[in-house]
């Protein structure tokens, strides 16, 4: 009869701090501290799942209660595995290290059993080491029942939490911990690793194969052997030969050739949507994830813009040298407000994908959006056009053209701003290719209608019909008129708001009139009402002649038992 299978996770779980990979920072500091005799009575350890913070947590319950082979031993980082101790807590069966899951001991009760437990001696070990995961599990009435022991624990106590969720905890328990953050393994040394692994089980693991899981874990080291687990069982044969493949390992990860989308992208890019359109839809008949490939496309575009700002990155990544050509060759002819551009684009469609019942319509939704996207103009380019062909002044926009030309020009850089930042949103300017190349450029422009405003109370009512809630907000409620004048508005803010507020409101003035406009605040200043105190103080005038009025109270008189709730002002 053949053995039990154990599955990789499992057979190469780390059993001495040396074992760990990517923990550099942890490992340094225990070691220290078991070498000063330094070590806390209590640690939290958080990361991500995978990474290998129970294991870690074990791995510190076998330090501090080895013995060593002679049973001399000390507290150490490098456990000998063979005393009884090492052997009990490796086999999880020590009495004296407690492991408990939150999850499903959640309850207070839970916490006073084991806050009783606490005050006995260990029975065999140095330490009585409690290992709790997903601590953050815990109800805020059992944190509260462990917080006092926790401060205060007995010589031979040792706590132990494990936690994906660090935010979760209460921070009165965290300031009694030390606190380690387990750091997502590096793609290069993650991949090294599954060679190596494999190569213990006498597989041959092709380096693109390796790279291919690291990636699909995202730093979980559990995580990637699960999946090499996966990959040499599909690629294992009838006589229990092995041979795994990059081309089919991508297949199982649901993931497209790499060089296909720098291809599709490239595409995009140049304007050729059908094309793109087409080869997704390919790629997505070979079985190709729609996630997957927008979160490649996202991945190449990231790359794309370290080439163009930093151009000795392009061998620092992990792709193939064909691979590496075309990112080299894409990039000569790309700009960074263009992968800006995107980025957000891929960005925002990401975040849609996720809520989307239908992938592969969604994906072809975010190509179209990119390919149109590549025939807008930057910013810079649309207001060197406006500089150098100035449009023609119409009746409609008769202000707008005896602007000087340096207003016009700003204002359409900050609309142009705007249009970068939301690729989408609907803008007065549409850029007309020529049908030949000796035509140049032509740009239509449509009329810019600026705003007056004469006072405060202007200023208001522009914010509130250009649909600017918060600010309009902070105008009526959060600010008293110090001075006005063209240009410049002093207030006394009589409540808190972010820094940036008069940057906003300076900002839009700006754009809506096509002045430049200072709002200053005067804290000494008492100031007029704000506009909510004047629209209340008028509300209430209205209110009191309403009911003061002589056939109010004429019906008052007739219904003597009647009371004045309310009233609705007239409209006429």
């Amino acid at each position: 009869m053949s053995s039990i299978y154990r599955v990789l996770a499992r057979k190469y779980r780390p059993q001495t701090f040396a074992d760990l990979i990517g923990q550099e920072v942890l490992v340094r500091t225990l070691t220290n501290a078991f070498a000063s005799g330094r070590i806390a009575h209590a640690f939290v350890l958080t990361g991500i799942r995978g990474i290998g913070k129970t294991t870690t947590a074990r791995i510190i319950a076998r330090g501090l209660n080895c013995i060593g082979p002679d049973g001399l031993g000390e507290p150490t980082t490098t456990p000998c595995g063979v005393c009884p101790n090492c052997i009990a807590i490796a086999e999880d069966r020590h009495v004296d290290v407690i492991e408990m899951d939150a999850a499903s001991n959640t309850g207070v009760d839970n916490m006073r059993d084991l806050i009783d437990s606490v005050q006995y001696a260990p029975v065999s070990a140095r330490y009585k080491v409690y290992i709790i995961d997903e601590v953050h599990m815990l109800s805020k009435s059992a944190f509260n029942a462990i917080l006092k022991t926790l401060e205060e624990p007995p010589p031979h106590v040792k706590f132990i939490f494990a936690t994906t969720e660090i935010r979760k905890i209460p921070v009165t328990i965290i300031s009694r911990c030390q606190k380690f953050d387990l750091k997502r393994v590096e793609m290069d040394e993650l991949s090294q690793h599954l060679v190596n692994i494999a190569t213990k089980e006498n597989i041959a693991l092709p380096p693109e194969c390796a790279t291919l899981i690291a990636a699909a874990a995202e730093g979980s080291v559990r995580d990637s052997l699960s999946i090499l687990d996966q990959a040499i069982a599909m690629h294992t044969d009838s006589a229990g030969a092995v041979n795994i493949a990059t081309a089919s390992v991508r297949d199982m990860l649901g993931l497209a050739d790499k060089t296909q989308s720098f291809t599709l992208l490239k595409q995009l890019f140049a304007g050729k949507t059908d094309e793109a359109l087409d080869a997704a839809q390919r790629l997505h008949h070979q079985g190709a994830d729609p996630a997957a490939l927008l979160s490649d496309l996202l991945d190449i575009v990231h790359y794309l813009t370290r080439i163009v700002v930093a151009p000795a990155l392009l061998n620092n990544l992990h792709y193939s040298p064909a691979e590496q050509a075309l990112a080299k060759e894409m990039a000569a002819n790309l700009n960074v407000p263009a992968l800006t551009r995107a980025w957000q684009i891929l960005t925002k469609g990401a975040d849609e994908m996720r809520h989307a019942t239908q992938a592969s319509a969604t994906l072809e939704m975010i190509l179209v959006r990119l390919g149109y996207a590549s025939n807008l103009p930057t910013p810079n380019e649309l207001v060197r056009s406006l500089q150098s062909n100035p449009p023609a002044a119409s009746a409609p926009a008769a202000r707008a053209s005896a602007a000087p030309a340096a207003t016009i020009a700003s204002t359409a850089a900050v609309a142009s701003s705007r249009a970068d930042a939301h690729p989408f949103a609907p803008t007065s300017t549409t850029v007309m290719n020529a049908g030949n190349a000796a035509t140049a450029t032509a740009l239509k422009i449509e009329p810019v209608i600026l705003a007056e405003v004469h006072s405060f109370a202007d200023v208001v009512k522009l914010f509130e019909e250009r649909r600017e809630p918060i600010l309009a907000t902070h105008l009526i409620n959060d600010m008293r008129l110090v001075a006005f004048e063209a240009g410049r508005i002093e207030v006394k803010p009589i409540a808190h708001m972010n820094a940036d507020v008069p940057a906003r409101i300076n900002r839009r003035l700006a754009e809506w009139t096509g002045d430049k406009w200072n709002l200053v605040f005067n804290t000494n200043a008492e100031g007029e009402p704000s506009i909510r105190e004047q629209r209340t103080h008028a509300a209430k005038q209205q209110r009191d002649y309403a009911f003061a009025h002589p056939k109010v109270q004429a019906v008052l008189e007739v219904f003597p038992d009647a009371k004045l709730v309310d009233f609705i002002p007239s409209k006429h």
